[in-house]
């Protein structure tokens, strides 16, 4: 059975620092691209970052580049957020969800975790 736990949340300050970790159990972490999304108070979803199935490619959205990082241990079945520099607009619900498709991705998303909150505020 696929679970992924994401961890990490919390309260921090504008310009702060925080890792988020996704602990994935049920399936073949290391063939599978992996997702991070967001959901901010009152908002839709946003496609914050992914990582390929080796962790030797990552992609971005412009609104996280530069600040976000997004990383794997394929030996702990653990996806990671470094997030950086953050800001108030950050303050959001974080996700992490794994491709429908292993090996080529589909870009599609079949399981979720259930979120942790990050709340930047002073």
């Amino acid at each position: 059975q696929v679970h992924l736990v994401e961890s990490g949340g919390g309260l921090v300050q504008p310009g702060g620092s925080r890792r988020l970790a996704c602990a994935a159990s049920g399936f073949t972490f290391s063939t599978y691209y992996i997702t991070w999304v967001r959901q901010a108070p009152g908002k839709g979803l946003e496609w914050l970052a992914t990582i390929n199935s080796d962790g030797t490619a990552t992609y971005y959205a412009e609104s996280v580049k530069g600040r976000f990082t997004i990383t794997r241990d394929n030996v702990e079945n653990t996806l990671y957020l470094q997030m950086d520099n953050l800001e108030s607009e950050d303050t959001a619900v974080y996700y992490c969800a794994k491709d429908s498709r292993a090996g080529p991705p589909s870009y599609g998303m079949d399981y979720w975790g259930e979120g942790t909150l990050v709340t930047v505020s002073s």
